[in-house]
């Protein structure tokens, strides 16, 4: 009887314990501190179980319980078991706290102090920033997808959206999901036809339809749960999470970054590879660091970068000077923007000192593939400061201004953000000077901003400005249409000349723009747009005499 009720508990906890496993499928990883509790439960219970008959028999008895001496070995074995592993924990956990290893984790990240005017390309157009921030992204992706009826009844886009590098230019990335339980079951076999595209620069999304339909999906159930599928087949990895990418080609893939403990037992997790799954067949590849393709963007998340950097800058004076004397800590303002270098996505984002003032002390870019990590010292305002000075330029239309980017205009450090209206769709674009705040250009586009900037820039800048230059263009044009049109921002004069070339110039910068008629001669002085709307900066009439000399 005794053995029967063993096997009965036994076969009982095992299958608590599979089913446990199945839906929640925890990473077997010493390294990861669920693990180890779930070891002393498990030996706690299977302890408790060897010693049921004997704790009856006291029971039954009324006998006192004045220790352990009466349960079996193998229930003491457990138990003691237990105890040990939770002692092994503990010390494993304090060893590899920040109080004592301090300068290791300073030492976690390499950062290399660069010149910024040196080393940071000047920025005369954007095509490597993503302005845009997922709230935009998901915006745009979601029209699209409205767009279409055929996929909007069954599937919806993924709320994250991945920012990648394809052909080194940036796109933010989503995949559709199931939009319940039914319509996966219903959809199964097809999977999931395609995902979304957004063009963080312009602004355009597309919907890219696969050939073959993606079944292992973070919005499957059972086997075809990505996360599910992917730790089944890795179970001794830690995965930390996944990111939807497409490689050059447009094929997708989800890319799992798994992560180890550089200092003790569960200090310093830092990720040590990848798992590459594809989608379409469940096809999984693990790679080391060293070994992972160059078209792989999302390796290091953005916010455990910063977290390394911030152990760099705190820890790198001892424990105690980051808690009291704090000499020389510096840390990460709380967001970070995206930047594209060669075919890696670079993080951006300001450094301040520890104390929390409302100035940057410089600022960081770590690589999100390889975690290469460049500081380059620039004193200004820090990211929320040039953010309310762009609000306040446009205050009386209530844009709010998205986390900025760091460029550089004649080796002049400039934020450069989007302005948004309360629907989140892109209204504006502001520059502000780092070093001067109160230098603000805005603009409805990027050409216009950029040559408001550099103008603002030459007139009220009291630093080296020798570099900035507004290349523009001379030509004498017959002016064949003229157009006065009322924006928010005023009204626009838009000229058009006989070869169909454009012209804009708004009009409170020159009234004598009223002066013009259809059949002019003007000559005029302008900036090129790739758009072919150029920007008017000067004009004047061409006279006979002039026409001669011509």
């Amino acid at each position: 009887m005794k053995k029967k009720i063993y096997a009965i508990l036994l076969l009982l906890f095992v299958l608590i314990i599979g089913g446990y496993y199945y839906v929640y499928y925890p990473a077997i990883n010493i390294h990861k501190t669920s693990f180890w509790t779930g070891v002393v439960v498990i030996c706690i219970v299977m302890g408790l179980i060897f010693a049921i008959n004997s704790i009856r028999y006291k029971f039954d008895k009324n006998q006192k319980i004045k220790n352990f001496s009466y349960l079996p070995f193998i229930s003491k074995m457990f138990l003691s078991l237990a105890v040990v592993l939770f002692l092994v924990a503990v010390v494993g956990n304090v060893i590899g706290s920040p109080l004592l290893r301090a300068k290791k984790y300073a030492s976690l990240l390499k950062v290399e102090t660069k010149d910024f005017a040196s080393d940071i390309e000047e920025t005369e157009h954007i095509t490597d920033l993503a302005l845009m921030d997922t709230e935009s992204a998901r915006i745009f992706g979601n029209r699209k997808i409205g767009s279409l009826s055929e996929v909007v009844s069954q599937y919806e886009v993924e709320n994250d959206y991945t920012q990648i590098s394809i052909q080194k230019s940036p796109f933010k990335v989503s995949a559709l999901k199931y939009a319940s339980f039914f319509k996966w079951w219903n959809n199964r076999q097809a999977g999931i036809p395609g995902y979304v595209k957004v063009n963080p620069v312009n602004s355009d999304a597309e919907y890219v339809e696969l050939k073959q339909g993606m079944k292992y999906v973070p919005s499957a159930y059972l086997n075809y749960n990505l996360m599910r599928h992917v730790q089944l087949k890795y179970p001794l990895k830690i995965i930390t999470g996944y990111y939807f990418e497409v490689d050059d080609e447009g094929n997708p893939y989800y890319i799992c970054p798994t992560a180890t403990a550089r200092i003790g037992l569960f200090g310093a997790m830092d990720v040590n590879g990848i798992i590459m799954c594809n989608p379409v067949d469940g096809a999984c590849q693990y790679y080391k660091i060293a070994d992972i393709p160059s078209w792989v963007d999302n390796v290091y998340s953005g916010n455990l970068l910063c977290t390394k950097y911030n152990w760099a800058g705190t820890f790198s004076g001892g424990f105690i000077n980051s808690i009291f004397g704090q000499k020389d800590c510096k840390q990460t303002t709380d967001d970070f923007g995206y930047k594209i270098i060669g075919d890696d996505v670079w993080i951006y984002t300001g450094v301040t000192s520890v104390n929390g003032d409302q100035s940057n002390i410089g600022f960081v870019m770590m690589n999100q593939r390889t975690s290469e990590a460049k500081y380059y010292v620039v004193s200004g305002a820090e990211e929320h400061s040039a953010m309310a000075a762009a609000e306040g330029e446009v205050q009386e239309k209530g844009y709010v201004a998205s986390f900025p980017s760091l460029i550089n205009v004649g080796k002049v450090p400039t934020y450069i953000m989007v302005l948004k209206d309360n629907g989140g769709i892109v209204k504006m674009y502001a520059m502000v000077n780092v070093e001067q705040y109160n230098i603000v250009a805005t603009a409805t586009t990027q050409n216009e901003v950029f040559s408001d900037y550099k103008k603002l820039i030459k007139s009220k800048s009291s630093g080296n400005t020798d570099d900035i230059d507004t290349e523009t263009t001379e030509a004498v044009i017959t002016v064949s249409d003229i157009q006065f049109i009322n924006t928010e921002d005023g009204t626009v004069v838009y000229i058009k000349d006989d070869n169909h070339n454009v012209y804009k110039q708004n009009f409170d910068e020159n009234e004598l723009l009223i002066k013009i008629s259809v059949g002019d001669t003007i000559k005029v002085v302008y900036e090129a747009s790739e758009d072919g709307i150029n920007y008017l900066s000067s004009y004047e009439f061409v006279t006979d005499a002039t026409k001669s000399e011509l």
